[in-house]
């Protein structure tokens, strides 16, 4: 029999008057917020905030944003393990190496593994810790919170995890519906206090483009109080409007904007180039040891100016080529496969 309520701790209120009031208070006027990722993560990106990140596993993941992170040295965050893979496992270096504690909170969908990669050597030992306060969900569990908070409610009811191990472990509680006194789950709404995603092109403005699946990005981009978007590339306004039903995500819910090519690296960005494949298995084999991670985190992250720095070390443009030139060849050759999805 499942109990009335989960154990797990919830880490943000369900209310939505505060998101509702900081989204009225956003500018709807056309101002310009290109800046770059250090003075966004500076400026937008608080300890102690609830952070979310866009994307799926290494999908479409504003890598560059989990670095500065990690190098501005914010603490105790909270985090939306939607479908973290690889921007999870960057977060977790901030956790057991020195330098404080990046995460003390996590609402818990998918983490530790790498899909088909692996798990996270590192990532295992900051979980099995004690550390970090763990309250578990199911992704689509997740995406519902979001579209709550999107939609303005401060719940929405559904029978994902009803029965389950998950829901014990979750915030959500058991309502009877007024309608049918079926026994259903109310999620509660997650407001993030910032969501970083990255997508394919911005104006200046912030109104983004998204090719292929946009996952829970639409509701995240709506239920966060402050939005900083990493496109592939910055384009025209005037693009913008000669084409408006392009636009996912438009420029009254963005607060930064930031131009990083290749800004999904070592993920891949559907129809612009593959996964590498061989930096993440740098990454898996480096954490195995605490003193190899450290020097790993040293040499790519720490003593790297900004993310361009980061792909020099990883092989710079030619590799970043070859990675293009993968994906296209993958897109051509595989009938049937989605372009951009993790081919491992």
């Amino acid at each position: 029999m499942t109990s009335l309520a989960g154990r797990g701790e919830l880490f943000v209120d369900p209310s939505t008057r505060l998101c509702r009031e900081a989204f009225a208070a956003k500018s709807r006027s056309l101002t310009p917020k290109l800046t770059s990722v250090a003075q966004a993560v500076r400026e937008l990106i608080h300890d102690g905030d609830y952070l979310a990140i866009g994307g799926f596993g290494t999908n479409r993941i504003p890598t560059s944003v989990a670095h500065e992170i990690l190098r501005q040295g914010k603490q105790n965050l909270s985090f939306a393990g939607h479908t973290a893979t690889h921007d999870f496992q960057i977060l977790a270096a901030g956790n057991l190496t020195g330098r404080g504690r990046t995460l003390a909170r996590v609402d818990s969908a998918y983490i530790v593994g790498l899909e088909a990669r692996g798990l996270s050597p590192h990532a295992r030992r900051v979980m099995e810790s004690g550390d970090v306060v763990v309250t578990e969900w199911t992704n689509y569990a997740l995406a519902v919170r979001l579209q709550a908070a999107a939609m303005g409610v401060p719940f929405l009811p559904s029978k994902t995890m009803l029965g389950t191990d998950t829901f014990e472990r979750s915030a959500a509680r058991v309502i009877e519906c007024p309608f049918t006194k079926e026994r259903l789950v109310a999620l509660p709404a997650l407001s993030p206090d910032v969501a970083a995603i990255h997508v394919h092109e911005s104006d200046v403005y912030g109104n983004c483009r998204i090719r292929g699946t946009t996952v829970a990005d639409l509701d995240l981009a709506r239920a966060a109080r402050r939005v900083i978007v990493t496109c592939e590339r910055l384009i025209p306004h005037e693009e913008i409007r000669r084409e408006p039903h392009l636009t996912s995500i438009p420029f009254f819910c963005v607060d930064a904007v930031c131009e990083v090519p290749f800004g999904s690296y070592p993920g891949n960005m559907p129809g612009e180039y593959f996964s590498d494949e061989r930096h993440l298995k740098q990454w898996l084999e480096a954490e195995k040891t605490i003193e190899d991670h450290q020097k790993f985190l040293e040499h790519f992250i720490f003593s790297s100016r900004d993310f361009t720095e980061y792909l020099d070390k990883c092989g710079g443009l030619r590799r970043m080529q070859e990675l293009r030139q993968q994906e296209w060849l993958l897109q051509h050759r595989s009938v049937g496969t989605p372009a951009g999805g993790d081919r491992v």
